[in-house]
């Protein structure tokens, strides 16, 4: 983040996996802190937007609209976001081994 500032995340909810229903959008914590923004005020409306895009989308309607990467895709990243993409994924995939351990 610009000048190492640690900006604040709402917490809006959580993603809902009943049938039909909007889903609700939470912010992990530490999500923007690879966001180069200058206010919590910037990073307010970056939240809304993103908030806004899932407002009525429901489960089913967000897995109709979405597709999956290609190697393509991730080839045309720039190299920055690529890192960040593949660490996410990476993390993901250790979250659910950990509960599968568990």
């Amino acid at each position: 983040m610009a000048n190492n500032k640690k900006l604040k995340m709402a917490d809006t909810g959580n993603l809902t996996n009943k049938e039909g229903e909007p889903l609700k959008v939470e912010f992990a914590p530490g999500c923007f802190d690879h966001l180069d923004v200058d206010s919590q005020e910037e990073l307010d409306v970056i939240m809304a937007e993103l908030t806004s895009m899932f407002a009525t989308m429901s489960k089913e309607e967000l897995e109709v609209n979405s597709r999956q990467l290609t190697d393509e895709d991730i080839a045309d990243m720039d190299p920055t976001e690529r890192e960040i993409v593949l660490q996410a994924l990476n993390d993901v995939h250790l979250g659910e081994r950990k509960t599968r351990l568990q």
